[in-house]
Order: structure tokens, then C-alpha cells, then sequence
């Protein structure tokens, strides 16, 4: 199929997911802005990987959304499905193991995983930054900031560019 076509249907499908899903920080901006900014970092770090960009903009649609890994594999193929996954948190596990388990998992993904896991923390710095939620004290700030580090630690080689993005971003938040 055409490249243009699949990947304006993942956006389409996406926007329809997230339609009311804002994101935390002060300015609550529509959460498909996330989605965006990591297929487009995705998109440089790769030279376009159609696949990876679009499992970029479907990252999250698991966690947030009634969306099931077999929907994925159905409509968009395994490889997408099978990326998805990878950067899928389990939503039974409690908060504290899924923050564990993302920074153990980080090092062993695949690397299309792994660039997609440094988009979205480098994303989420950045939105951090720009419009840090205003119930966050600087604690709490400093603290996701210092997961985000050990998460990336795993998968910093899959891409230097992104790797050095996601370290300003971080720095600008010290």
C-alpha cells in the first residue's frame, strides 16, 4: 500500500483513540501533540522507517485506549503490533513495577523499540519543560526526570542524535 496512505492512517486511527485525552501539563494540550512530536523525532532518527514511525504514533494506544495488540496486528501488520507491544506498559501491574520494568526492558528491546523509547521520554522532557503540570512539585519533577535517565541509559545507543535530543531536554531541566 501506499506509505502516504498508511501513514495518514495511523494518524486517523490514533486521533480517534486519544480524541479526548489531553496531556498533563498546565497547558493541556490535546495528547495527539505527544503522538506527533515522537513519530517526528522517530522519523529523523530513522530516515523515515515507515513502520517505526507509525508504531510511534500508535505507542501509546494500548495503554490509554480500549485498543488491543491484535487490532493492531489486524490493521496495521505484526512488525507495527509486535513494536507496539514493546513499548507497552501492563496497566494491571502497579505504577512502581511498570517504572522498574521499563527501565530493565529498555536494553533488551528491539531497536525500533528502543528508538521509539527515546523519542517518548525526549517528548516527555520536553513537555516537562514547556508545561510541567502544576501539581508537580520540583521533587517530583526531578524524580521523573531521574527515571527518564535510567530508562534512556538502556537504549541511548540505538540512536545518538535522539540520544543527544533527550540529554538536552534533561539538562535543560537540571
Amino acid at each position: 500500500m501506499n506509505p502516504t496512505v498508511e501513514l495518514t492512517r495511523a494518524y486517523h486511527f490514533a486521533a480517534r483513540k486519544h480524541v479526548d485525552q489531553r496531556r498533563k501539563g498546565e497547558a493541556a494540550e490535546p495528547y495527539m501533540n505527544h503522538l506527533t512530536e515522537v513519530a517526528e523525532l522517530v522519523a529523523q532518527a530513522t530516515d523515515g522507517d515507515l513502520e517505526v514511525v507509525i508504531a510511534a504514533i500508535l505507542h501509546d494506544t494500548v495503554e490509554d485506549t480500549d485498543t488491543t495488540i491484535d487490532e493492531l496486528r489486524t490493521v496495521f501488520g505484526p512488525r507495527i503490533a509486535d513494536l507496539t507491544a514493546e513499548v507497552t506498559d501492563d496497566k494491571s501491574l502497579p505504577k512502581q513495577v511498570r517504572k522498574h520494568l521499563q527501565v530493565e526492558h529498555a536494553a533488551h528491546a528491539s531497536w525500533g523499540a528502543q528508538v521509539i523509547k527515546l523519542a517518548d521520554k525526549t517528548s516527555n522532557l520536553r513537555s516537562l519543560l514547556a508545561s510541567p503540570p502544576p501539581d508537580w512539585p520540583r521533587a517530583r519533577r526531578d524524580d521523573y526526570v531521574d527515571w527518564a535517565r535510567r530508562v534512556v541509559a538502556g537504549c541511548r545507543d540505538a540512536n545518538a542524535w535522539l540520544a543527544g535530543q533527550f540529554d538536552a531536554a534533561a539538562k535543560a531541566l537540571d
